[in-house]
């Protein structure tokens, strides 16, 4: 499989009276038709890493390359194959979703009749083609966040960068958004750059993932080798009978725990698990159900975050 985009050591430090690391020589690759998700918590260098493989952001030092080429000496070329959305921009607002759309595609040299053809279709995919003569500032949040996916994709770029495209859109049409990206992953093999702080969907969506923090890549796997890692399980009892002796039992083996009416949840360890539910046979504890949650991509990236502050 071919390297879509090879970043090497890229750095990006603000200067200043105390010099700000925000990227700290990172090294990735994103592979030909590659979901690749970038994560991590706010301020690890994920929206930086973003604007620097954009070429709006310059970076202090490292490389960037789509297909072979180098971002610094080939930006004009390369970035006509390259495109972004994210939730937390969007096009100007005095102007039609079908002027916006024009415009852009022209930037891209494409034709008035082409771009009608291109992102008509895409419209009407995300419900918004009723909107097309209407002006951005008229949409709402969701809409703008489903035209800037428009906007991305009508131009059949090779590598998009997508910086929390679902955040602000309602569950039933971010899964729709998710749907769209995998199947037009498979029908066109475009590489894709992932960031959201929907684990859910990460883990759903992206082939492998790589976590930052304090601008370091400290994990590069798959998403359910990150969860793996965290040994951590969920264990959830209805208690029938006997809440108090089941409280002595996991403060007795330094459980931590949470009562809700009359369940109870615990977090430990998968090996544990066994020995404390025969500890409460053992105290004549009754329960009328039992539910074992293994750990997540969430649960890796809560423990990154507990681990920062």
């Amino acid at each position: 499989m071919s390297i879509a985009v090879s970043v090497k050591k890229l750095k990006k430090v603000y200067k200043g009276k105390i010099p700000f690391t925000a990227v700290d020589e990172i090294s990735f690759d994103v592979q030909e038709g590659e979901i690749l998700g970038l994560l991590g918590p706010n301020g690890s260098g994920k929206t930086t890493t973003i604007q620097m493989l954009l070429g709006t952001l310059t970076p202090s030092s490292g490389s960037i390359e789509y297909f072979g080429k180098d971002l610094a000496h080939h930006r004009s070329e390369i970035l006509s194959s390259v495109s972004f959305a994210s939730t937390y921009t969007s096009l100007p607002y005095i102007l039609t979703v079908a002027e916006n759309l024009d415009f852009y595609g022209r930037l891209y040299g494409m034709k008035g009749k082409e771009i009608t053809q291109k992102a008509d279709p895409l419209l009407e995919r995300f419900g918004i083609l009723e909107k097309k003569k209407q002006p951005v500032s008229s949409l709402s949040a969701g809409q703008i966040t489903r035209l800037m996916l428009v906007k991305a994709f009508f131009t059949d770029p090779r590598v998009i960068l997508l910086d929390e495209p679902t955040a602000s859109l309602d569950p039933n049409i971010a899964m729709e958004v998710c749907d769209f990206l995998s199947d037009r992953r498979e029908k066109t093999g475009i590489s894709i750059l992932f960031t959201s702080h929907k684990m859910d969907e990460v883990a759903e969506l992206c082939d492998r993932t790589i976590f930052l923090k304090e601008g370091k890549i400290i994990a590069d796997d798959l998403p359910e080798n990150l969860a793996k890692s965290i040994s951590t399980f969920r264990l959830r009892l209805t208690i029938g009978d006997g809440m108090k002796r089941t409280v002595a039992i996991a403060e007795n083996q330094g459980l931590p725990y949470s009562i809700e009416h009359r369940s109870i949840q615990f977090s430990l360890d998968e090996k544990s698990i066994p020995p404390f539910l025969n500890a409460l046979m053992q105290a004549g504890v009754a329960y009328t159900s039992i539910q074992v949650q293994e750990p997540s991509l969430e649960d890796y990236f809560l423990k990154l975050v507990e681990k920062k502050l």
